[in-house]
């Protein structure tokens, strides 16, 4: 699937931290802020629509330019209700492709397929060394307490912040300034993690440093490089 659109260049499994963040470069990190799909638990929508849709109508309702898609979950993230997105999607992009975001919609917990490896015990790790380890993600309000009845690891988290909630989204600065507050936290003192570049970009405007996420491993070792005490791989 094509994704979200307009993601900037960025490299994976590096420490960033350009403009507001470059003051807390260097700073120790006691507190790390992840993101929930495809960081912590994996999230397919395609694998909601196997079952009734065939591969080229799939692939064809994850490209938004064909079946905005990604807008209008956007729009839910927001804090746009599931049924103001089906209508949002009717009315821009037709019935075919509202009646199969209504048909995901019903099924959502079947994208939750599982916790990214590596990801369960990162976490116990941080948390046993004395780290923050907090929540930070954009999700539609009906669709959240889904993931969370599900993924433990969520659970896991000393607290979580979501957009559907707040009627604020990542990219933008607002959100990663209310969890800073609501976290009790402080921007200099975090690192954020996420899959999406977009979203690195938004932490590094609150002053959050940032990690583009593709591999637990990865991620640990670079934690490690940054000064946290937890166990490193052998």
């Amino acid at each position: 699937m094509k994704g979200w659109p307009g993601e900037p260049d960025m490299e994976h499994d590096v420490l960033v931290a350009q403009g507001p963040a470059a003051a807390a470069d260097g700073k120790p990190i006691s507190n790390v802020i992840f993101d929930f799909g495809n960081v912590l638990i994996y999230w397919d929508p395609s694998v909601v629509l196997l079952p009734r849709y065939s591969q080229e109508t799939i692939d064809q309702f994850l490209d938004n330019d064909i079946s905005g898609f990604y807008d209008a979950n956007d729009r839910m993230d927001g804090g746009a209700s599931p049924d103001e997105g089906v209508a949002w999607m009717r009315e821009h992009y037709g019935d075919k492709w509202a009646d199969i975001l209504r048909y995901y919609l019903d099924n959502f917990e079947d994208s939750l397929t599982g916790v990214v490896p590596g990801a369960r015990v990162l976490i116990n790790d941080l948390k046993a060394a004395g780290i923050g380890v907090w929540g930070l993600s954009n999700w539609e309000k009906e669709l959240f307490p889904i993931a969370l009845k599900h993924c433990e690891i969520l659970q896991r988290l000393d607290g979580r912040l979501v957009s559907g909630y707040v009627h604020m989204r990542k990219p933008h600065k607002d959100i990663y300034e209310k969890a800073l507050e609501e976290f009790g936290i402080s921007a200099e003192s975090s690192v954020f993690i996420d899959d999406k570049a977009m979203n690195i970009a938004g932490a590094n405007e609150a002053g959050i440093r940032g990690i583009r996420f593709s591999d637990a491993r990865k991620l640990r070792e670079l934690l490690i490089e940054q000064g946290i005490d937890i166990p490193a791989v052998q």
